[in-house]
C-alpha cells in the first residue's frame, strides 16, 4: 500500500515552527511520507510543492493571525491548478469563530492549541485511510 503523503507548511511571516515540526514528526512516525517546507512559504510555493510531491494532504500551521487570508489563497490556488482533491487541514492560533468560515472555504479540519498528535494522526488516517496513493 502506498503511504499517505503530507506537505506540512508554515505560510506567511510567522517564524514559530515547533508545532509544525512536532506534527510532521508524528505523521512520519505513523508511517506517512512527510515533506516539511520550512518557514516563510508563500501559498504559491506550498501548492506547487504539494502538486510536485503528489501530496494527499496539506497541513498548514498558522500562528500569525493571517489564517483567513492564507487558507483562502491556498484553497483558491488548489482550485486553479485543478488540484482540489488535495485535502487541506491546519492548526495554530485560530479563533473558534473562524473555524466554520474556514470549513466553508473547504478546509477539512482545524486543530487548535493543545490538540494531541495522536488525534491528528488518527484524523489523517480516518480521512484518507485506504484511499491514499
Amino acid at each position: 500500500m502506498v503511504p499517505i503523503r503530507v506537505v506540512v507548511a508554515k505560510p506567511g511571516l510567522d517564524g514559530h515552527d515547533r508545532g509544525a515540526k512536532v506534527i510532521a514528526r508524528a505523521l512520519r512516525d505513523a508511517g506517512m511520507e512527510v515533506v516539511y517546507t520550512g518557514l516563510h512559504q508563500t501559498p504559491e510555493q506550498i501548492v506547487e510543492t504539494a502538486i510536485q510531491e503528489d501530496a494527499d494532504l496539506i497541513g498548514l500551521s498558522v500562528l500569525s493571525g493571517a489564517h483567513m487570508t492564507l487558507f483562502r489563497k491556498v484553497m483558491e490556488l488548489l482550485q486553479e491548478r485543478d488540484a482540489s482533491d488535495i485535502v487541506v487541514f491546519g492548526g495554530g492560533i485560530i479563533p473558534e469563530d473562524d473555524i466554520p468560515l474556514l470549513a466553508e472555504l473547504g478546509v477539512a479540519k482545524i486543530f487548535t492549541p493543545g490538540a494531541k498528535t495522536t488525534d491528528v494522526v488518527a484524523w489523517v488516517n480516518s480521512t484518507l485511510g485506504a484511499d491514499a496513493g
